[in-house]
């Protein structure tokens, strides 16, 4: 059996793992804490990539 582990910290996902919506993926993640970490990534990666602040 695969373990899946949350995209943002790599801790092992359980049955209360939350689906976050990235840039048209969709990933999963542990905790709400995680999903606001990396959907903040997210907009500043899009930012710098199309020149907006």
């Amino acid at each position: 059996m695969t373990k899946t582990t949350c995209a943002a910290c790599d801790c092992e996902l359980g049955p209360q793992a939350i689906s976050a919506k990235l840039g048209g993926k969709t990933v999963e993640v542990c905790c709400e804490e995680c999903a606001a970490a990396l959907k903040e990534a997210d907009a500043a990666a899009t930012a710098a990539t199309t020149g907006k602040t």
